[in-house]
């Protein structure tokens, strides 16, 4: 695209925020691309530009206070679920019983506690293997006499002796179900770990930011460290939009003038509906002409304040690009949130919601995690194995429609950039028309181990996004 269509044409920089976890804004492929609030003076603790946002240099964290940075948050559910505990207890009267809302409660209640056990199993589960498991290779290294196992030393030895046939017979189960004999189990039990904290209904993660929790329509809070303490997956996000091209350094971003602002409202855990919607807001008011979201939750419980950004951004003719899920579930039975409809007549016109491809066009075409649905998913873009940035100057790959989603913000970028006569709502319908059809390519449909469908079925295009397609529908719209 850059070679044949692009050579000879002049660009204009684009801003796209990155609403997520955190981006490393010095990042060696990353720095020279982050937006700079040029109405602010840095570290002198004053709201320069007036708003309301004191030092936001480089944009501005809805999860830090003064005292420091918020990494964790409870479920959406946990949440709900703790909010209704302090109405509702096995004592309550046979007529609150039979209201919609109790009932409701109960399924709250069991969701956390089933959902709480599973973990805690899985926890457990692990623990026991990766003590067999450390176990047998100090015991095979001795028997080996080598501090590198491998499977042909491992099975030269004679089965002579019970425990050396025992040793045997698991790391072969763990070859076969990991490809390695060198598994780290405790980076699995940390994500276990994790988890639990993410259900931990004593715990008071948000207190660090100083806000009010319960008020949905608070808007002017947080600090302006938009790294965080975990910028992994905003890094990796940013880095496909936007890694310096061509510098011999690391990967080349999908848009070249392009600016990325960071703002950071993704914790690990749930995104709350108030910070999601003052992100929106900020990006808006800031200049952004694209909004990349590659997050989502099961439950929106104040969704009526994102609603009310959104239908802002529309106003401000600002794209939104949202990542469609990694559950496997049609979102138009089982949404996502936050999602472009408002209410039954509504939606946001200048929305794009995108699955994850991968890179083959057979029945594996859609990636097996991916959400999909025939009316809420517009597009598949690549999201598997995808190379990018990571923070400190590191690079590797991660799959998800988290990665699939900024490619489609790179794309959108570039058309804005090269295009700019073009209205945001060209920019839109151009990405969906140019995508590559598939409709009548038979495909495994994700969640499931083997049943086919139609790829039709998994978005209303039935289509992949194509970066030299939509330059060249651009330029076709442009010459008229």
């Amino acid at each position: 695209a850059y070679k044949e269509l692009l050579k000879k044409k002049k660009s204009q920089t684009v801003i796209v925020a990155v609403i997520d976890g955190g981006v490393d804004i010095h990042h060696e492929d990353l720095k020279h691309k982050i937006w700079t609030n040029k109405g602010e003076v840095a570290n002198n603790n004053v709201d320069d530009d007036n708003n309301g946002y004191i030092d936001d240099v480089h944009g501005w964290s809805f999860l830090g206070g003064k005292d420091g940075d918020a990494l964790y948050e409870n479920y959406e559910i946990v949440r709900i679920y703790k909010k209704l505990s302090k109405q509702y207890s096995d004592s309550v009267s046979a007529e609150t019983k039979n209201t919609e809302e109790y009932q409701y409660w109960l399924g709250i209640r069991d969701s956390v506690h089933n959902q709480v056990r599973t973990v805690v199993s899985n926890f457990e589960y692990y623990s026991r293997i990766k003590s067999t498991y450390d176990y047998y290779v100090e015991f095979l290294k001795k028997e080996t006499k080598s501090e590198e196992l491998s499977v042909k030393k491992i099975n030269a030895l004679p089965r002579s002796d019970s425990t050396i046939i025992r040793a045997q017979e698991f790391m072969e189960l763990i070859y076969q179900y990991y490809g390695s004999l060198e598994t780290d189990f405790d980076q699995v039990l940390d994500a276990l770990d994790d988890e639990l904290k993410l259900y931990n209904v004593n715990a008071d993660y948000r207190s660090v930011v100083g806000d009010n929790p319960d008020d949905p329509t608070e808007r002017y809070y947080g600090n302006n460290n938009v790294i965080g303490p975990d910028a992994e997956h905003g890094t990796h996000v940013a880095g496909i939009i936007a890694a310096t091209r061509n510098n011999r350094l690391g990967i080349n971003g999908i848009a070249d003038d392009v600016i990325i602002m960071p703002i950071r409202a993704v914790p690990d855990g749930d995104e709350r509906d108030k910070d999601v919607a003052n992100a929106i807001r900020y990006a808006v008011d800031n200049g952004a002409q694209i909004i990349n979201m590659s997050f989502g939750k099961e439950f929106s419980p104040n969704k009526q304040v994102v609603d009310a950004a959104i239908e802002y951004a529309m106003s401000k003719s600002v794209i939104i690009i949202h990542a469609a899920g990694n559950d496997g579930n049609d979102i138009g039975i089982k949404p996502s949130y936050p999602v472009k409809y408002y209410n039954q007549r509504d939606s946001a016109k200048l929305w794009i919601e995108v699955g994850a491809s991968t890179s083959m066009a057979n029945e594996m075409l859609p990636a097996d995690f991916s959400n999909y649905s025939k009316i809420r998913v517009d597009v598949f873009a690549p999201g598997e194995d995808i190379m990018s940035t990571l923070p400190d100057d590191s690079y590797d790959e991660l799959g998800g429609t988290s990665m699939a989603a900024p490619v489609v913000s790179g794309i959108a970028a570039l058309l804005l950039s090269f295009y700019p006569e073009l209205s945001p709502e060209q920019v839109v319908e151009i990405i969906k028309r140019s995508a590559v059809k598939y409709p009548d390519l038979e495909v495994i449909k994700p969640g499931s181990m083997d049943e086919l469908t139609s790829f039709s079925q998994l978005s209303n295009t039935a289509g992949v996004v194509n970066t030299h397609k939509a330059l060249k529908l651009a330029e076709e719209l442009s010459s008229k």
